[in-house]
């Protein structure tokens, strides 16, 4: 697919300015009281921000994993907790595009991408976070479809979903090449909901558990071939860690723009401290890191975008530019000084917002694993 470059600046400005005149204003006030911005997801979705490269004919955007990149930037250079949900929908547009039967996509896309269903990917287990070949949710045969028995912890949306996208082992001794995913209903009898968790930053996003006791499926609810799941689940993740990539070059965008702001306009020993030596390296160093970490964010999407593997470029990404975050977040903080600890401040709000991008969607110890790997098979 071409793409006429002209069009990423228009999603680059576009959702840049819905970031600023919508989701920066309400940023604090949704760290505070950690609420689900609906009315702002269905104004997202009113722009076609979800689904970026879910094709047109199924209700999406139809572009590229580039211009997905860029929203999620820009989507988290307002508010990281608004560009996770943005990161979750183009995940699970992307399974239903690639394994969803067509009733499945007329079922389900078109309300997930109008923001009406709310929507989990439910994937860690207390045993199976980094290693999820350790899933003890189980999914048995009957004679109308599955039965689905299991938990799950820490997964977005928990508290709020209508639909989860649940990874289940369906053959326990094949461990992750007997696993599979199924659509199922969070309001079905024999789903409950544990406590929503407070978290330490991008408190907005909303985590919690899900048990499953004995829910009944349909046989349609089983997404692509049976144990595939995990394959089936894999084949996302480097959408997922290069939108995680983006996501943290946007919170460290942001925190340039609040410290180099700030030291125009604060004043010691008679002049700006940005005319001291000493601070502008410090902003230089930031806006070197974010140019690098955003090249790495873009070199992987492209070759997500050209066919080709990206699993080594995608884990350099995310694990890059998540450091870089928090890295260049805490340099935003020193810059403030004092005012920069104290809450309401969005310095500190981004310090706490860019250290989970080093946990989710793989933590950057396993990243370094695979990108190990990758050294050992293909060499450098």
């Amino acid at each position: 697919m071409t793409i006429d470059t002209a069009i990423y600046d228009q999603i680059r400005d576009t959702t840049r300015r819905f970031a600023d005149d919508v989701i920066r204003p309400a940023a604090v006030e949704l760290d505070r009281s950690e609420a689900f911005p609906a009315e702002i997801y269905r104004q997202m979705a009113e722009l076609g921000l979800f689904g970026i490269t879910v094709p047109e004919a199924l209700g999406g955007t139809g572009l590229d994993t580039l211009a997905y990149t860029i929203v999620m930037e820009e989507l988290s250079r307002g508010y990281a907790s608004i560009a996770d949900q943005c990161g979750l929908v183009e995940l699970i547009g992307t399974l239903l595009t690639r394994y969803g039967t067509a009733a499945q996509q007329a079922r389900h896309l078109p309300d997930i991408l109008k923001a009406r269903t709310r929507v989990a990917y439910c994937l860690t287990e207390a045993e199976a976070g980094s290693d999820l070949s350790n899933v003890r949710t189980t999914a048995k045969p009957t004679a109308e479809g599955w039965v689905l028995n299991g938990g799950k912890l820490w997964i977005h949306n928990a508290p709020v979903a209508d639909l989860g996208f649940v990874l289940a082992s369906t053959d326990p001794q094949a461990r992750h090449r007997g696993m599979s995913i199924f659509i199922v209903d969070l309001h079905a009898k024999g789903v409950s909901r544990g406590q929503k968790e407070h978290k330490m930053g991008q408190r907005a996003s909303q985590v919690g558990g899900l048990s499953f006791d004995d829910v009944l499926l349909p046989a349609d609810a089983l997404l692509g071939e049976i144990n595939r799941g995990f394959h089936i689940m894999m084949s996302v993740l480097e959408k997922g860690r290069v939108g995680i990539g983006a996501l943290a070059v946007g919170i460290a965008q942001a925190g340039l723009q609040a410290a180099l702001g700030y030291a125009r306009e604060r004043r010691q020993f008679g002049k700006p401290i940005l005319e001291n030596q000493g601070l502008q390296w410090m902003l230089a160093d930031m806006a070197k890191d974010i140019a690098a970490g955003r090249a790495l964010v873009e070199r992987a999407a492209g070759l997500i975008d050209a066919g080709a593997s990206a699993t080594s470029a995608a884990s350099i990404a995310k694990c890059f530019a998540s450091d870089m975050a928090v890295a260049q977040t805490a340099n935003a903080v020193q810059i403030f000084g004092g005012t920069g600890y104290i809450q309401g401040f969005e310095v500190e709000r981004l310090y706490r917002d860019a250290k989970i991008t080093q946990i989710y969607e793989g933590t950057n110890q396993i990243q370094r694993t695979i990108i190990a790997k990758e050294l050992m098979k293909n060499g450098a």
